[in-house]
């Protein structure tokens, strides 16, 4: 199996979550198990030389991939979450999307996809974690989100 079988799992759903926006939807990749093993295997091999203490995910496709990828690698698994979702005390960060902005939390007392992935880099520096690398399965290539990241060490598997 290839990156071009595993884009062919990927549903595009028109205006969505707004007029004029094609949400790139995982879900399909994510119920076949073999495109699941797949994202999974190439998305480690990137990751797994970088020697991570953690992943980082962002809600809510990160708390999927992030979690079972540090299954993987035998690491811990840190949770970026909406504003108000974590119990604890938390750092946030807010950042910029196509269609709007969001926020991102982390609980304060944890050392640890671009505007998302930039706000998660952001927010585990205030805590002093060290970033190794970023990875995606999906990168939206036309929305130049590589920008935000400059300086860090990138990997996207599928590119639209």
């Amino acid at each position: 199996m290839g990156v071009d079988d595993l884009k062919a799992k990927i549903r595009d759903v028109p205006d969505f979550p707004e007029p004029g926006i094609v949400f790139k939807d995982i879900m399909p990749l994510l119920a076949d198990p073999s495109s699941l093993s797949e994202s999974l295997d190439l998305l480690a091999e990137w990751v797994q030389p970088r020697k991570p203490d953690v992943i980082l995910g962002a809600e809510a496709r990160g708390f999927i991939l992030g979690a079972a990828l540090a299954y993987k690698l035998g690491c811990g698994f840190v949770a970026a979450r909406r504003p108000g979702k974590l119990p604890w005390k938390t750092v946030s960060a807010t950042y910029a999307l196509e269609y709007g902005e969001n926020s991102l939390e982390l609980h304060a007392d944890v050392l640890a996809t671009g505007g998302t992935a930039r706000a998660i880099c952001d927010l585990a520096a205030q805590l002093g974690g060290e970033i190794v690398g970023v990875a995606f399965v999906i990168e939206l290539d036309f929305l130049e989100g590589r920008k935000q990241l400059e300086g860090y060490d990138a990997y996207s598997l599928i590119h639209y």
